[in-house]
């Protein structure tokens, strides 16, 4: 039947880049294709034989942004697998990237003068409706496009093309900020902190000796034991809902040692329960 993912979201916050990973990963990937031709492309994905099976959209504001919504109801109508990926950054963080490139925003409100947020706030706005119909949200503020690239990777560089809910599990630091499209959100602070263990904190989380002392602490076993059977409870819930993306965050105070341990560990136990599941370390290099 065809395999679609729609880029969409904010200009500047890296739909381009997310474009261009999908095409490393062997995606067909066409930006800015008109609403009225996309029903041929759909016929071309369906057509047996075909070598266009996995095809991305990129689709942002300008001329067609009405148009978002109604293609992306279409195209569910078809049968085929489609996923709604948005991008998004803060409006400082967006500004910083114009300024950089001299490029000016699609959006009326950019006369060339630097005072882009009006209209990097009214295309925000304008986007909500998508946002609400995406299946997952990244916010790019504080990605490098290694990063971003490390994301796309994880969740769309599988071969499986299953209609399973691809789950992540993300370590972070609370002093680089929230991971704003994490959906449960874990506080792993409580622990003893190896960066005061002369000869862990050089380490990081992945490294068997944090690791083994993080994990050998009895708060963390209790409090892993506890997620565990939250998730078992939540997982086939949000799967019934038809959910296709779920975002597990681990946080601990810089993202090194406690969070990453923790994010393997929580990785490790739902692969042992059949969960398809990508770990992604945020914060781990900085």
């Amino acid at each position: 039947m065809g395999e679609f993912v729609v880029i969409t979201g904010l200009s500047g916050a890296g739909r381009s880049l997310a474009a261009d990973d999908l095409e490393d990963l062997g995606w067909f990937v066409i930006d800015n294709l008109p609403p009225e031709l996309v029903p041929k492309v759909v016929e071309l994905a369906q057509t047996p034989g075909s070598q266009v099976q996995r095809v991305a959209l990129v689709m942002g504001t300008g001329h067609y942004q009405d148009e978002i919504l109604p293609t992306l109801a279409w195209l569910r109508s078809t049968g085929a697998r489609v996923r709604v990926l948005f991008l998004e950054a803060s409006t400082d963080t967006l500004v910083r990237r114009y300024k950089s490139s001299r490029r000016r925003h699609p959006l009326p409100g950019d006369d060339g003068s630097g005072h882009l947020a009006p209209a990097i706030e009214r295309e925000r706005q304008l986007l909500e409706p998508v946002r609400g119909e995406a299946d997952v949200v990244i916010d790019t503020s504080d990605l490098n496009v290694h990063e971003l690239r490390r994301r796309m990777h994880t969740l769309f560089g599988g071969d499986d093309n299953s209609p399973a809910m691809q789950t992540t599990v993300l370590s972070f630091g609370y002093k680089h900020g929230l991971p704003l499209d994490a959906d449960l959100v874990f506080d792993c602070r409580f622990l003893p902190n190896p960066h005061w263990v002369d000869e862990l904190r050089p380490l990081t989380g992945v490294d068997a000796p944090v690791r083994d002392y993080v994990l050998g602490q009895p708060a963390a076993t209790q409090f892993l034991d506890n997620v565990e059977t939250m998730l078992e409870q939540l997982l086939p819930a949000f799967v019934a809902e038809g959910k296709a993306y779920l975002t597990i965050a681990l946080g601990c105070t810089g993202g090194r040692h406690r969070s990453v341990a923790i994010a393997e560990e929580v990785a490790r136990r739902l692969r042992a329960d059949g969960t398809r599941v990508g770990v992604v370390h945020r914060d781990v290099d900085k």
